[in-house]
């Protein structure tokens, strides 16, 4: 399995599960149509977040979405994961955790501290993140309004 920056063609394809991505890691609450969904990435790749593509065979395993955000408190600089997704047939090979790996390994080379992310509660990657090292700073909580 080789971990690089996605080709055109590659993109496409991320593109193409982008909304999938989005509603497996908002564990089924959001899942937007596609035009929203490369609106959300496109808006993420401006401001200079990359793709990281896991890929045997030339095919497809996974990928992870990355950047760097400012603390709202602190202003300091972190690395974020805003995605991790590998198509559901590779799922339980150990993808998810290179790729956390390989995003690890990128952001300190940048000069980054700390990784951040966001999971919704619930969500089995969060044992992956725990392994990684990764510990609960906040909680975010909602109130449904009816």
């Amino acid at each position: 399995m080789e971990i690089r920056l996605p080709n055109q063609l590659e993109m496409k394809q991320i593109q193409r599960l982008t909304s999938q991505a989005i509603y497996e890691g908002t564990m089924g609450e959001t899942k937007p149509n596609l035009e929203k969904a490369k609106e959300i990435v496109a808006s993420l790749l401006k401001k200079g977040c990359s793709y990281f593509v896991a890929v045997e065979d030339q095919q497809v395993l996974g990928w992870i979405l990355t950047g760097i955000s400012k603390d709202s408190f602190t202003e300091k600089s972190v690395g974020f994961i805003y995605e991790l997704f590998v198509k559901e047939e590779f799922r339980g090979k150990g993808i998810a955790k290179e790729l956390m790996l390989y995003a690890k390994h990128s952001l300190k080379e940048e000069g980054l501290t700390e990784i951040r992310l966001n999971v919704y509660e619930g969500n089995p990657a969060i044992r992956l993140y725990e392994k990684l090292g990764f510990q609960v700073r906040s909680v975010s909580m909602a109130l449904k309004l009816e």
